[in-house]
């Protein structure tokens, strides 16, 4: 089943392709109370990093979910981050921007300005519900999949996705202009709250891919271990376990070749 925005109401155009470079970076900053939250967040984000029982418990809660099987090692989870960040996030996004004529750079300024505790946890386990929805919205996603299954972990997260989608396509969301300074595809809400709401009543359903992932059989590939919660955490089951094995790891391997040797 293919997924297009066909029962979704129409979007509101955004600013990211359109305003002056001023005008985006002033519009994804805020004002400075806004500023001020968002460095509360940040600090709020950093110190999860010191919580293991706090990662344990949201692994758990997939594991009983059944979007993982096993869970990965605190340094498999970090070596993975790493792979996922080197081999497919980075990557795809700066090929995605270029394909665009955007700068790649600036993306990754404005989604600071934005949000950024969303930048500081690639596997999103530290990240509460409302980073991982402000992170869907912000980002045109090159599979939504992965984040939706992290989400669906918290209480209510995949309802409070659908009204915040609501309120972005009908324009009344309170980050209209801050979100709508970093997305590039005017139609990505509508898109996304039509495939967030077909993947609620059926999780096998077609994945939502970025175009220039649906259109290369590499990026596609990649797509297959990275673009889901079970597929990542089974690559990461299979990285190093000992710090030695990890640095050799991170040190030769330059390319992905599918699961790696323990």
């Amino acid at each position: 089943m293919s997924i297009t925005a066909l029962d979704a109401p129409a979007s509101c155009a955004t600013n990211r392709g359109t305003a002056s470079t001023w005008t985006l970076l002033r519009e994804a900053a805020g004002t400075p109370r806004d500023l001020w939250r968002k460095a509360g967040s940040l600090v709020r984000g950093l110190r999860a990093y010191l919580d293991h029982d706090q990662t344990m418990e949201r692994l758990v809660r997939l594991q009983a979910l059944g979007h993982i099987e096993r869970i990965p090692t605190r340094l498999q989870r970090l070596v993975g981050s790493a792979d996922m960040l080197r081999f497919w996030i980075s990557p795809n996004a700066a090929d995605y921007y270029a394909s665009r004529g955007i700068g790649y750079g600036l993306h990754q300024v404005l989604r600071v300005l934005d949000d950024p505790l969303s930048m500081t946890d690639p596997l999103g386990f530290l990240s509460d519900r409302d980073v991982i929805v402000g992170h869907l919205m912000q980002v045109v996603h090159a599979n939504p999949t992965y984040d939706l299954q992290l989400l669906e972990s918290y209480d209510g997260g995949i309802e409070e996705l659908v009204a915040q989608l609501e309120q972005m396509v009908s324009g009344a969301h309170p980050r209209q202009e801050s979100i709508g300074a970093i997305v590039e595809e005017a139609d990505y809400h509508e898109r996304l709250l039509a495939y967030t709401l077909a993947w609620r009543r059926d999780h096998d359903v077609a994945p939502m891919r970025r175009e220039n992932v649906e259109s290369s059989p590499h990026w596609s590939a990649l797509d297959a271990t990275f673009g889901s919660l079970p597929t990542a955490i089974r690559y990461f089951c299979t990285l190093p376990t000992t710090w030695s094995g990890a640095v050799r790891h991170l040190l030769t391997v330059k390319a992905f070749r599918g699961a790696a040797s323990v």
